[in-house]
């Protein structure tokens, strides 16, 4: 049985590489295509970018693009998302958000329409991404005393949030394999006369130019060595894929907030 599933920003690049995502998966079909207000995609078809003819036209109405899917694929931005997450929460679809840039108020009404309908937010959908993750766990690990650990993130000139959310996401899995919490170690700025690094910290440096469709590497300094941990984005594809492979996922379950390590099975895997 297939999975029926709409597209937020339907006419944007993301929208229209997880259309083209969602066209080739036998296992799925579009159900609905979004957008908002004054786009120039809608009352198009939603594949005409591809020349693919779907027979589902984009719309800025939510309940029309929301009425014949199971679940629906939001990479939007946080205002959107939210305001899609109460109209899905209404009506039992389910949703995969790839929205990053959400305050604390933002995830925690992500986390309460997660206690109606099953929802995967993640920072980043890649499968190589999320596994980066756990490689990060592991080195932080037994890398935590005389490493200095900085995360540096580059992304297009279009990305509106910094740091980005899978850069988050990477302070966060290093923070939680030292037992803290990322807020209390984060160093987000570095300008003038800042003084010595404090022990202990991880540092955050952001690019933004281009078409960079993500770079994000850790660097943990040592005395006499550095280790990197790189993972680069070359498309699109890897997201939406991912996004693709969460759909799928909450096909099979019920209410409950997962993320990709969930989805991938990497939740209680070994970290060594």
């Amino acid at each position: 049985m297939s999975v029926r599933v709409a597209i937020a920003g339907a006419s944007g690049r993301m929208g229209r590489m997880l259309v083209e995502t969602v066209l080739d998966a036998p296992d799925a079909e579009l159900a609905g295509a979004l957008d908002v207000p004054g786009s120039p995609g809608l009352g198009r078809d939603a594949g005409e970018s591809l020349g693919r003819p779907t027979g589902v036209t984009v719309t800025d109405d939510l309940g029309a693009a929301l009425e014949r899917a199971d679940v629906l694929i939001d990479f939007t931005r946080p205002e959107g998302t939210l305001h899609h997450l109460g109209e899905c929460s209404a009506r039992g679809v389910r949703m995969v958000i790839g929205t990053t840039g959400f305050d604390e108020a933002g995830r925690r009404a992500i986390a309460t329409a997660a206690e109606r309908i099953g929802v995967v937010f993640a920072p980043n959908m890649s499968v190589g991404v999320n596994v980066t993750f756990r490689l990060l766990e592991v080195a932080a690990a037994l890398l935590r005393d005389g490493y200095d650990i900085e995360v540096i993130e580059a992304h297009h000139r279009h990305k509106v949030d910094a740091p980005s959310g899978t850069a988050l996401g990477m302070g966060r899995a290093i923070a939680g394999a030292l037992g803290r919490d990322l807020d209390e170690l984060a160093t987000w700025t570095r300008h003038g006369v800042t003084g010595e690094r404090e022990p202990g910290t991880i540092g955050f440096s952001v690019v933004r130019g281009g078409d960079i469709v993500g770079d994000h590497t850790v660097l943990f300094a040592g005395t006499g060595e550095r280790i990197e941990i790189t993972h680069r984005s070359g498309s699109r594809a890897t997201y939406a894929q991912g996004a693709l492979r969460a759909c799928r996922f909450l096909s099979t379950r019920g209410a409950g907030l997962f993320d990709m390590q969930d989805v991938l099975g990497l939740r209680n895997t070994p970290p060594c």
